[in-house]
């Protein structure tokens, strides 16, 4: 047998599964539905090890070994023989949401269950298994343990708010209708101290290994079932003054549908397109870490192929392969099917921007936009005016070639129009500056408004042919526009406009290029091949040749790797199933019948002409049907009582550990960008706002990220009196484009980029550094020759001292000590370890007054604030009648 032991994350509470290894071709997985102790745990293992190890008649050696040590199970597989564990053995941390880690898979390990004695060969099993390893669980796969990352943040935090007595009723009538030692185990209810939890149902469309994990589904406890999403996730820090504030870009590909560039184009006959990616950025403040007292926003968009049934042929080994209808759709009963999901999912409005070409020589892809103009129009005419479809058509590439037009300044213009119709999530209510000082823009915003926040209605539908490199300069745009207003709505700029080249735009453009670039190669094979610069015309012409490297890249992916992957894909989402003396998955002329489930059999259920939609849906518009509170909705929560101390919903215990050592490096692992660190110009005197406009060459990456330009750029700074306008971005991209540049090019780039000293005889001296050095005023803010005042040395005499006393004290220091002076704090080394660095320290006393400012304040971050008194009011009053009036 194989005993696979879970435990929390503060190590008190332990499950345990036992695999059956007798079996050649079942899976019998017992739980014992059973929480034990760590001791208890102990105890079991104890008993087993020693009974395997009687029975097998080795006194000497171990009845129980460890096979591996594993962070989740991702699910079970069978191809011909008998099953496989898949097991996460690496994971790295890559965001943190309101205290819920997001992990990345990056390693995993396949376990073959039956013993040798039972196992029956078969001469495809290997071939089969290196098919399904060929999908890399290690690149791009995350997961958490206690945030559903299929779903979005409006939906997590809209169903966290249910009304209490909604909830209780639902806790009695689940256990009335059927009793599960489950749903009652651990159940404390000591003078209602209890609290309640609920759990929601994955999204199973974004869900990635849901097949994996169908077989014992029913059989384990939820606590064991970790559900995987595959695409991106990203976490940045933008610094504004000091208060951090976490940019947060997640991606969702879709499972339904899913492959690779010309192997999966259109939609199949459930409305499943392919490519699909439901894009959402999440702003938090950073200072508040839980979800009810903390502040957040997220704005979600989608991209996708056009819902028709179209498709390539690639055997001409063509780079642009000529577009086909494969089958007429004149009452658009496949866009019918996509629309409807998408409005139960995202309410209404839905908005397309379509970017396809509408001017060509040839008829290429003018074909899906005439196809899609004409689905839309005709599924327009059935739904009630104010929740049509809104399609915007804009040919991107004519506007790119144009020099008149700058691109990004019409996607502006549109972006503006979609968010306001959209509006966006944030999870307060308006604050009172806005009441203060309305802005026209915010005035206008769509969304729906509660007495909690304002929530998103509907969502941007983004597409070109391949939803690759137009598209993700559109989501960039719209996402900047929708950042914009998420700062606003949080206080933390004065307008909701954002504009480039400011250090929040650069992170976030960085941000959207990461993710584009990881979303293209897992669909086409390659990295962007235009970028949000390239579309500013500010990139540099080193751009160029990596263009062309990318379009090869992309074309050879294509043309030979991509039916292999497309294989792997199939059998990893369980489209094909293995089975004895049907054909093999590589024996198949095509895929097609798989994925398109009306070709085996006749679908049940013809949908109406007219009444397109699922009714339930239309009733609630524009809110989303999935976040409405019904029954259909409540019958996928599952609601548990806990003790308000339990270490699974204390999140300062789970994030901190208190009761044990712990590293720096496990506490904070995660390294993330930073807008003060990555971004901000490192030259004294700059405006620390990650708003204000900086020059090209003002960055904190692209001059002084490289070793070799560091030099550079500081003669740069020296020199600035006497030099020339600063040069082109191209220039200076260019030369930071390699690190490792020879002298010719560094002497190159110098001359470039700085105006070169010329040493005369001494004398001319004076003026040379006079143009060299920088004043010390300048540079440090005093003028270090100055005398310091006996204030500014008593302090500074009070830091030696704090200095002195973080090293263990020998006896001549102790003397030293003994006669410094009054105020300073003496610090007792208490520990007898030579490298510890706890001290015992006599707390500074703490006035009444002190005291009581600090309560307030711990109670005002929970959300209870303190009665103004007389003069607050009227210090306030004074205030805005001197600021505004």
């Amino acid at each position: 047998r194989y005993f696979l032991v879970g435990n929390n994350q503060a190590e008190t509470k332990y499950r345990v599964l036992k695999i059956d290894r007798t079996e050649p071709k079942d899976l019998v997985i017992i739980d014992d539905r059973h929480v034990y102790t760590q001791q208890e745990v102990r105890e079991l293992l104890g008993r087993l090890d020693l009974g395997n190890r009687t029975k097998m008649g080795q006194k000497g050696s171990s009845g129980l070994f460890r096979a591996v040590s594993a962070f989740g199970v991702v699910g079970f597989v069978r191809f011909l023989e008998g099953y496989y564990i898949v097991l996460i053995t690496k994971r790295r941390k890559m965001a943190d949401i309101g205290g819920h880690a997001i992990y990345k898979i990056e390693d995993t390990n396949m376990i073959y269950i039956p013993n040798d004695s039972v196992r029956i060969t078969h001469p495809d099993e290997a071939r089969y298994l290196r098919i399904f390893q060929n999908v890399d669980l290690s690149s791009n796969f995350y997961f958490s343990y206690s945030y559903d990352l299929s779903h979005s943040l409006q939906y997590n935090l809209t169903v966290l708010r249910m009304p209490l007595e909604m909830l209780k009723s639902e806790t009695t009538q689940t256990r009335q209708e059927s009793f599960d030692i489950f749903e009652d185990e651990g159940l404390i209810t000591q003078g209602g101290s209890g609290v309640f939890g609920i759990c929601s149902e994955p999204y199973m469309k974004y869900v990635w290994n849901g097949d994996l994990l169908d077989i014992i589904k029913n059989t384990v406890h939820h606590d064991w079932l970790l559900y995987i999403i595959h695409g991106f996730c990203g976490q940045s820090k933008l610094l504004i003054y000091g208060r951090p504030v976490y940019v947060t870009l997640i991606a969702r590909r879709s499972s339904k549908f899913a492959g690779t560039r010309f192997l999966k184009r259109g939609a199949n006959c459930e409305g499943d397109v392919a490519n699909e990616v439901e894009t959402e950025q999440i702003l938090c403040d950073a200072s508040v870490m839980s979800f009810t007292a903390g502040s957040y926003s997220s704005y979600v968009q989608v991209r996708g192929s056009v819902p028709l049934y179209w498709s390539q042929d690639i055997s001409t080994m063509m780079p642009k392969p000529p577009i086909t209808l494969d089958q007429a759709d004149p009452f658009a009963h496949v866009a019918a099917l996509h629309f409807d999901q998408m409005l139960q999912r995202f309410g209404s409005p839905i908005i397309i921007l379509n970017l396809v070409k509408e001017r060509e020589k040839r008829k290429h892809e003018r074909i899906l936009s005439e196809e899609l103009v004409a689905a839309v129009t005709y599924l327009n005419q059935f739904l009630p005016p104010e929740h049509t479809i809104i399609y915007i058509p804009w040919d991107m590439a004519k506007y790119t070639k144009s020099k008149l037009c700058n691109v990004l300044d019409r996607l502006n213009v549109i972006a503006e129009s979609v968010v306001k119709k959209t509006g966006f999530f944030v999870n307060r209510p308006d604050s009172y500056c806005s009441i203060l000082r309305p802005d026209e823009k915010w005035n206008e915003l769509g969304g729906c408004v509660i007495p909690t926040g304002r929530l998103q209605t509907g969502v941007l539908r983004t597409n070109c042919v391949d939803c690759l490199d137009r598209t993700n300069t559109a989501q960039f745009m719209v996402g900047k526009c929708a950042l914009a207003y998420q700062l606003y709505s949080l206080g933390l700029i004065d307008k909701p406009n954002l504009q480039f080249d400011t250090d929040a735009v650069r992170l976030f453009e960085e941000l959207y290029e990461d993710h584009g670039d990881t979303l293209s190669l897992q669909y086409g094979g390659s990295q962007l091949v235009h970028r949000v610069k390239t579309y500013r015309k500010i990139a540099p012409w080193t751009q160029h040749s990596k263009d062309i490297m990318q379009t090869l890249s992309r074309y050879y992916s294509n043309a030979f790797s991509d039916a292999d992957r497309q294989d792997s894909i199939n059998l990893f989402l369980g489209v094909f199933h293995p089975t004895e003396g049907k054909p093999h998955l590589w024996e198949l002329p095509t895929d097609f019948y798989l994925h398109h489930k009306n070709t085996m059999r006749l679908l049940p259920t013809r949908r109406s002409y007219t009444y397109w939609w699922t009714p339930e849906i239309i009733k609630h518009l524009p809110l989303p049907y999935d976040e409405v509170i019904c029954a259909a909705n409540l019958k996928k929560l599952i609601v548990k009582k806990f003790h308000k101390y339990e270490e699974e919903i204390d999140i300062h215990n789970e994030f901190f550990r208190p009761y044990e050592l712990s590293s720096f490096d496990d506490t904070f692992c995660l390294a993330m960008t930073s807008s003060a660190r990555d971004f901000m110009p490192k030259t004294v005197g700059i405006d620390p706002s990650p708003f204000t406009v900086r020059k090209p060459d003002e960055t904190g990456k692209s001059v002084l990220g490289n070793k070799s330009n560091r030099e550079e750029a500081v003669l740069q700074r020296k020199t600035a009196a006497s030099a020339p306008p600063p040069p082109s971005e191209e220039a200076v991209s260019s030369s930071s484009e390699d690190d490792s540049g020879t002298d010719r090019e560094e002497e190159g780039s110098v001359s470039q980029r700085s105006t070169p000293v010329k040493m005369t005889d001494t004398g001319d001296s004076a003026k040379v550094t006079e143009n060299v050095v920088q004043p010390m005023k300048e540079v440090y803010g005093i003028n270090l020759s100055d005398g310091l005042s006996e204030e500014d040395l008593s302090i500074y005499s009070r830091f030696v001292q704090l200095g002195q006393s973080q090293h263990k004290q020998d006896k001549s220091s102790q003397q030293l000590c003994s006669r410094c002076p009054d105020g300073v704090i003496k610090l007792t080394p208490i520990s007898a370890f030579s490298q510890d660095n706890i001290y015992e320290v006599q707390p500074p006393r703490v006035d009444r007054k002190s005291t009581e400012i600090f309560q307030a304040h711990i109670q005002a971050s929970q959300g209870i604030m303190q009665p103004l008194g007389k003069e607050d009011t009227s210090m306030y009053r004074e205030y805005i009648r001197n600021r505004y009036l």
